[in-house]
């Protein structure tokens, strides 16, 4: 049965690192993908409009390989703690109640980086299980050089429960990187394509294929 799967993600280039094998997996099903970014990604390095177009032309290209639809929101890069997170939840909400979602994909709540957790605190308040409403899978995907780079501890660690076989898409995803190409980084930086294969790797091999996406599952009603 096709599904609505919706990607909620601070940043152009998240939904990339953090489900793009994931999305290419539900567009080759025949799922319809839609795709909500939050803020620019780059206007926090005091980067000129002529920049913030640029990086949204990259994530038109994701739209268009992923025959995804898109909804821009302005809110401020990397400040996103600053914005009432009632105008955040109300945005996700005027997207959410025209395609009722079957399956979420968005940040882990204890990424470094503030505009993933603010975005994960409002995807989940967006969804709070009320009676009689749809359920909704909701799934957080961990981000290179966000997800691993907070303080390690036993109360914020991501820590994978499902996984999604991407031995088949692997290629795919290393193209919507490639789109991303001016966000990515040489290696051994974390953020590099090199690095971004490598877990994928060390993923797949923790559930036995040769790479996938690990996930921390939040809420599933079967």
């Amino acid at each position: 049965m096709k599904k609505n799967v919706l990607a909620i993600v601070a940043h152009p280039d998240d939904e990339a690192i953090g489900c793009g094998g994931a999305l290419i997996k539900h567009q080759q099903q025949g799922d319809a993908i839609t795709i909500i970014y939050m803020t620019d990604g780059v206007s926090a390095r005091g980067n000129n409009s002529t920049e913030s177009s640029s990086r949204n032309k990259m994530a038109d290209k994701i739209g268009r390989y992923l025959n995804a639809k898109q909804h821009f929101f302005n809110f401020p890069d990397n400040q996103m703690d600053q914005t009432p997170l009632l105008n955040i939840i109300k945005s996700i909400e005027s997207v959410t109640e025209k395609i009722a979602p079957d399956i979420i994909y968005t940040h882990h709540i204890c990424d470094l980086n503030v505009d993933h957790r603010i975005v994960h605190q409002a995807v989940l308040t967006a969804f709070r299980p009320f009676p009689n409403t749809k359920p909704v899978a909701i799934y957080a995907f961990e981000v290179n050089s966000s997800t691993e780079w907070n303080t390690p501890n036993s109360a914020n660690a991501f820590i994978p429960t499902s996984f999604i076989d991407i031995s088949k898409q692997i290629n795919n995803k290393i193209e919507l990187l490639e789109i991303y190409q001016t966000e990515m980084h040489n290696y051994p930086h974390s953020r590099s394509i090199e690095s971004i294969e490598a877990l994928a790797k060390v993923r797949g091999s923790s559930v036995g294929v040769s790479f996938a996406e690990a996930f921390m599952l939040i809420r599933e009603l079967k």
